[in-house]
């Protein structure tokens, strides 16, 4: 059973809105860019709707939300998409062109803003890139989204993590992140973050950004070199799924 929402500015006027998932053993997290035009990147799951508002309500006004992107279509990353769009009156859904094209357009009730890959655009103080990342972490309309003046990487399901871990660390990502691939390649429910041909070149042009803060969907936002690490998970991938 998940309890209430924390909220913790893990940056300046950047939030994280966490709710943990005893059941699941993981934790949900949207990230809030207190700005000009607010953004928030995931909006959860639609039965978290309410709680989730709560915790924005205690950063600024829901209504005034702005922006409201996510990675992929999934329960998780959108599914009170159109609570929030009826909430906040002025949002602009954003998703990848395959996102708009395949669910999104049909899904929400007002149409999206279709990105293209490293298109960029400002909520008034930070600045963001928009990169297509197909089938990383999954799924042919995945996204992420890189918030320059913070070289914050909103990396959605990459480097998740199990449990009710701290809000931010220093500490090492990778190995309880490899840990979990490894299980779910023998798990029946199989790979969450599969291996193709695009996807050593998708991470090696994430960590080309330089991020130095990795803002996981489930898991803490680990600080520091963010390079080394997307690279290093570029590795882990290719000695679980076997590719020299």
């Amino acid at each position: 059973m998940a309890v209430m929402t924390s909220v913790v500015e893990i940056a300046p006027d950047v939030y994280r809105l966490c709710t943990y998932d005893a059941e699941a053993g993981l934790q949900f997290c949207q990230f809030l860019f207190k700005d000009d035009e607010p953004l928030l990147f995931h909006t959860g799951h639609r039965r978290l709707f309410g709680q989730v508002r709560e915790a924005v309500a205690t950063v600024l006004d829901p209504t005034t939300v702005r922006w409201i992107g996510h990675s992929h279509f999934e329960a998780d990353e959108c599914g009170s998409l159109n609570e929030w769009l009826e909430t906040a009156p002025q949002a602009q859904p954003f998703c990848s062109l395959a996102g708009a094209r395949t669910s999104i357009s049909d899904f929400a009730i007002r149409a999206p803003r279709a990105m293209q890959d490293n298109e960029r655009f400002s909520t008034g103080r930070f600045q963001f890139r928009f990169r297509q990342t197909p089938h990383v972490p999954h799924g042919w309309d995945a996204a992420l989204l890189f918030e320059e003046t913070q070289a914050m990487l909103l990396c959605s399901d990459l480097l998740l993590q199990r449990g009710d871990v701290a809000p931010l660390t220093e500490s090492d990502v990778l190995g309880p992140a490899a840990a979990v691939l490894s299980a779910q390649r023998a798990s029946p429910a199989g790979d969450s973050i599969p291996y193709t041909t695009d996807t050593d070149a998708i991470l090696q042009g994430l960590a080309d950004l330089q991020p130095r803060a990795l803002a996981t969907h489930h898991g803490s936002t680990f600080t520091g070199d963010g390079a080394r690490a997307l690279r290093d998970l570029a590795q882990v991938l290719r000695d679980i799924h076997g590719v020299p």
